[in-house]
């Protein structure tokens, strides 16, 4: 860390501890040249996560926006909002720890369907429908007899 004073790059911690808030970690350095003391703060650099969506264009994240949509889809569903907000975390996190910092909608669309698959079928089903764009009946229908299909070959073991 340069000295304000002198100029030096050379310095060694003295004290370090984290702000009130605990984003930040405040540092009291020393100046190895000049002997001053000075103050430093040091905060995680974030880069931000965007979404490539369907027509190539890009937007930050924006985890409201997929909990919205979770929301909707679970309209008078036995789904709590806790349950929700857990299973955005979950997404969120994996998103995170992929490295990529671009991601794909469709990724997140196929994230957010496994999740809602595990909490309620209804929800599952009017979330797909709406990612999924079904074109007409016969696709709507589909869709549930795989659904149907895969719940009924664990019982069949």
């Amino acid at each position: 860390m340069k000295c304000p004073y002198c100029g030096e790059v050379d310095s060694k911690v003295i004290d370090s501890r984290p702000t009130e808030d605990g984003e930040k970690i405040r540092r009291r350095r020393e100046c190895l040249n000049c002997k001053k003391r000075f103050t430093t703060y040091e905060i995680v650099e974030t880069v931000p996560l965007m979404v490539v969506k369907k027509d190539r264009s890009r937007e930050v994240f924006d985890r409201q926006k997929l909990l919205n949509g979770m929301l909707r889809a679970c309209e008078k569903r036995p789904v709590s909002y806790t349950q929700l907000d857990a299973a955005v975390d979950r997404i969120e996190q994996q998103l995170l720890n992929s490295y990529d910092r671009e991601v794909s909608s469709i990724h997140i669309g196929d994230l957010a369907m496994q999740e809602l698959k595990k909490m309620d079928d209804v929800a599952y089903v009017r979330f797909a429908s709406v990612y999924r764009q079904f074109s007409d009946v016969n696709t709507f229908m589909e869709e549930l007899k795989d659904m149907l299909d895969s719940r009924s070959k664990p019982a069949e073991k």
